[in-house]
């Protein structure tokens, strides 16, 4: 089966649990809207990367581990468009969860997915138990404070917002615990991946950088300028075009020169290569060159 294939099952099988009798519809209802139909599952696709280079002994680890990744990013999401921070009414090309159900529900959709993540791990991984502990602290981490994805949210609260830290705890957190579930999924620690992860993405954040400043909004399912019109920081406004896709380049072969050793290195480079060359549209990278 292939990776897009496990990814979509396993998430389907989190969102079920969510959806069972008994319980408020509406929750239920938000929280497939917030995961279904997915973006590029680029996250979940990079733990499956990593833990398939490393063997992938257990799957049912591995795709647990990728589910609860890409769970937690759809919640980031769902939070990041309230209308307390980003107030965005659109995401993935239609309304977003507070736009569709209103802010209460999205508040608890996100709150609700952020707990599913979790219990996907318990539950993916209960017949190897002894890598429960290393995947909760390592995705744990990712999620709060105060190097998390909460982290990165709170730096948009502070007067001024240093760029290195607010990228990394709002983009490179969760990136790098992406890589490391992926390991730690396989029973390896997950330490030796982390870099891999947090190059990778601080590369997407300045990816996305270009896109919210070069970009339309029909391009990218969402509202652009959002950066300069909240205040926030912006590597391709701050760089301007060409040495932002510089930058960009030089941290995707930063990180590929990163992977450890593994069975399937090889095999992970070359993937990364290809997926990373979509991180902008052609007609961007061609228009800086």
């Amino acid at each position: 089966m292939d990776a897009a294939r496990r990814i979509e099952d396993a998430l389907q099988a989190a969102l079920a649990t969510a959806g069972g009798p008994g319980g408020p519809p509406r929750l239920a209802a938000a929280m497939r809207d917030a995961v279904f139909p997915g973006g590029a599952r680029v996250r979940s696709r990079l733990t499956l990367a990593v833990a398939q280079a490393c063997g992938d002994d257990a799957p049912e680890v591995s795709d647990a581990a990728a589910a609860a990744i890409e769970i937690l990013h759809c919640a980031s999401l769902v939070h990041d468009d309230l209308p307390c921070f980003d107030d965005a009414p659109i995401r993935r090309g239609k309304p977003s969860v507070h736009a569709a159900f209103g802010q209460p529900l999205a508040v608890l959709a996100g709150d609700a997915l952020i707990v599913l993540a979790f219990e996907t791990i318990a539950c993916g991984a209960s017949r190897r138990p002894g890598r429960i502990g290393r995947l909760v602290s390592t995705i744990g981490a990712a999620v709060g404070a105060p190097h998390g994805i909460c982290a990165g949210q709170a730096w948009e609260c502070e007067p001024s917002v240093p760029l290195a830290l607010y990228q990394q705890a709002k983009t490179g957190a969760l990136f790098a615990a992406a890589t490391a579930a992926g390991a730690a999924a396989c029973g390896r620690s997950g330490d030796a991946w982390r870099p891999l992860g947090l190059q990778l993405g601080e590369a997407f954040q300045v990816a996305d950088d270009i896109r919210d400043v070069y970009c339309t909004a029909e391009d990218l399912g969402k509202p652009i300028n959002r950066d300069a019109a909240l205040g926030r920081p912006n590597a391709a406004a701050a760089m301007g075009l060409p040495e932002a896709i510089l930058h960009l380049k030089r941290l995707l072969a930063s990180a590929v020169d990163s992977i450890p050793p593994c069975p399937g290195a090889d095999d992970l480079r070359r993937l990364i290569v290809a997926q990373t060359a979509t991180f902008l549209p052609k007609e961007l990278a061609l228009k800086a060159a």
